[in-house]
């Protein structure tokens, strides 16, 4: 059925590149899928599965830095697919959004193959934090399927040489880690800190299928200037702003 015109907000993007609805209650897309979108080093004719992908904010970021990919999106609630859809076609960006859990792929998906794989899977663990009272937020940040299942799956789906991209908590990266087996290489791992000094929050991890690549950890994102956030004022770095604002690649070495 999807969410009442009345619960629903749209949201600028990329310094207002990309418009997108999201429901004014339930889960809103941050900043952290835009920064997944941007550090994916995806080229025109290349293919991207977006597991997870919610109401589109990563897929289609991605897809207004780099023109001519072919987008797929797995999402397992009705609400949120339908608004990635909506939030493609208002776009002008070709996207398939399949309904469906990426532990149960549908046949079409299991037979696809990507050059890409990009996900944010939930963040916490049910048993270590309060769940929300709205489904659609507490599905988006409160585990169900292991991050290991997010991993195999990913890594099933990617073609030969291709790239794994995902986003999670720093505190979560052994996690991350250990769910990656001999399938995956060239594993790269960029910590983001809110502040010079302060400890990394978020991470983003690649790897490649058949990567043969040895382990590097890269010098880190700093988010923002000073060493505490001052008043209603924003404080993100020049290079960070290009990033949020004006859509720009985040090169992660």
């Amino acid at each position: 059925m999807g969410f009442a015109r009345s619960v629903v907000t749209e949201d600028k993007f990329l310094g207002g590149q990309l418009k997108l609805k999201q429901p004014r209650d339930g889960y809103r897309a941050g900043v952290d899928p835009v920064f997944l979108a941007a550090s994916v080093a995806a080229h025109a004719g290349e293919s991207v599965l977006d597991l997870g992908c919610g109401a589109g904010a990563a897929a289609l970021c991605l897809a207004t830095r780099v023109k001519g990919l072919r987008l797929v999106g797995i999402e397992r609630q009705a609400d949120y697919a339908d608004l990635a859809r909506i939030n493609a076609f208002d776009n002008n960006i070709e996207m398939d959004v399949v309904e469906a859990d990426l532990a149960n792929l549908p046949p079409e998906v299991k037979v696809d193959s990507f050059d890409h794989v990009i996900m944010n899977p939930p963040y916490h663990l049910r048993d270590r934090s309060t769940r929300s009272d709205d489904p659609g937020r507490d599905a988006a940040l409160f585990e169900d399927t292991p991050l290991s299942t997010w991993v195999d799956v990913a890594t099933k789906r990617l073609k030969p040489r291709g790239y794994l991209t995902i986003i999670q908590k720093a505190e979560r990266l052994p996690e991350v880690l250990g769910a990656m087996d001999d399938r995956l290489g060239s594993i790269l791992v960029k910590p983001l800190l809110p502040r010079e000094g302060r400890a990394a929050v978020l991470v983003l991890v690649t790897a490649r299928k058949g990567g043969r690549g040895a382990f590097r950890l890269a010098a880190p994102l700093i988010l923002h200037d000073g060493a505490e956030h001052v008043g209603d004022v924003e404080s993100y770095r020049r290079e960070v702003s290009a990033i949020l604002r004006g859509g720009a690649h985040l090169p992660l070495w």
